[in-house]
């Protein structure tokens, strides 16, 4: 048996979305640091990045979430996910149904056998972090990341989500809503992922073979270490930095 969080009332999106909003005011006047999705840059595409993409893909991949996550791609467009972080190993979001809803979603981080994995097929194969993070990589490297099984992506038994709606279902639509959402995020932020996963992603760079590019390039033959503030400067990155249709 499944419950349903919605007023019997057919309530427009736009005023779905007015809701969400004034609940969201609402909230941030209480005192609560809101970390909102916002408005999705396109109506037919919840992500259009390499990583927001890929990560829509993978829940898709799941038969179990084929039921679920068409109404959560409906919620997302409404604008109902009022809050949506995402910390090592969880995601915390808050969702505006005919009531608000709070929900976490923990996923366990990436084997260290299969990182290292990664690591190994990667290595000296990418040129610095901004190629890594905007997703231009080599069709090899796309395959090694996006893998199913042993890619960076978590697998059904790795994610356990709760959610304090009536929904007696395994995945309630606010569930799905934000896990949709982490693909949105990752447009804007795609080293949330990494972060998610308990990874560094400068890990999978290979710093020998750029500093040689740098040195080859440079008036002096002399082999140069980089330090963290030269790296830094270089790839225009902190090292703490943390629908498809």
């Amino acid at each position: 048996m499944s419950w349903d969080d919605e007023s019997p009332r057919y309530l427009s999106v736009a005023e779905r979305k007015r809701l969400a909003a004034q609940k969201a005011k609402e909230l941030a006047e209480e005192g609560y640091q809101l970390k909102p999705l916002g408005e999705l840059k396109s109506r037919q595409k919840i992500a259009s990045s390499f990583w927001g993409r890929s990560w829509c893909r993978h829940l898709e991949s799941f038969s179990d979430y084929d039921s679920r996550l068409p109404r959560g791609r409906s919620y997302l467009r409404n604008g109902a996910i009022l809050h949506l972080s995402i910390e090592p190993g969880r995601i915390e979001a808050m969702v505006h149904g005919s009531e608000l809803y709070e929900l976490s979603i923990e996923i366990a981080p990436l084997p260290p056998e299969q990182w290292t994995a990664v690591k190994q097929a990667c290595q000296g194969k990418i040129a610095s972090l901004i190629e890594l993070l905007q997703g231009k990589l080599s069709d090899e490297i796309m395959r090694v990341v996006t893998h199913p099984g042993s890619g960076l992506f978590p697998q059904p038994e790795q994610i356990h989500f709760n959610c304090n709606c009536p929904d007696w279902a395994d995945m309630c639509k606010h569930v799905a809503a934000v896990l949709y959402g982490v693909g949105a995020r990752l447009d804007d932020c795609p080293e949330l992922l990494f972060k998610l996963r308990g990874v560094d992603q400068s890990e999978l760079i290979h710093l020998d073979s750029a500093q040689s590019g740098i040195a080859r390039g440079s008036r002096r033959s002399r082999r140069r270490t980089l330090s963290d503030d030269a790296v830094s400067d270089v790839f225009g990155l902190s090292a703490e930095d943390p629908e498809l249709d």
